[in-house]
């Protein structure tokens, strides 16, 4: 009479789960601690916004169109960026400023009106800096650009 064994059960002791219980337990509470503390506000979101908003007034001007303007404002809860202002063309765009303030040449609210080729008609560069946890520089050049650093002269 022959003896036979009885087969082998696969699969993962009670060892080796409690450990990637423990594993994942450790990796969660590290994941949230890196982002309970940071702000969803981006300056390069607001960045990107004013050079949107400044784009859209280039060709409002380009078009020879009214809304060649574009302002720039901050209030205690959004930035905002009004392109034509006070004509039928206005468009508006809102960012919340989840605690950074917007700095500018002379001040907020700020209004740069466009030539019809597309630059400013201050022919000046505007430096903006947004200030908050960190310290983020935009450069309105006077050709139009809108780009991320401190403007060159």
């Amino acid at each position: 009479m022959a003896i036979k064994n009885a087969p082998r059960s696969s699969g993962f002791t009670l060892v080796e789960l409690v450990m990637v219980i423990i594993l994942i337990g450790v990796l969660s509470a590290l994941g949230v601690g890196l982002f309970a503390g940071r702000s969803a506000f981006s300056p390069m979101l607001a960045t990107q916004q004013l050079a949107s908003a400044t784009l859209l007034a280039q060709q409002a001007a380009l078009a020879g169109n009214v809304a060649n303007t574009l302002t720039i404002e901050q209030d205690g809860s959004h930035f905002r960026f009004t392109v034509g202002a006070g004509t039928s063309a206005s468009r508006t765009f809102e960012l919340p400023r989840e605690g950074t303030s917007l700095s500018a040449p002379g001040g907020l609210p700020l209004t740069i009106t466009f030539n019809s080729d597309g630059t400013s008609a201050s022919g000046a560069n505007l430096g903006f800096t947004f200030t908050g946890d960190s310290t983020f520089k935009t450069c309105l050049s006077s050709l139009g650009a809108v780009y991320r650093g401190s403007c060159q002269l």
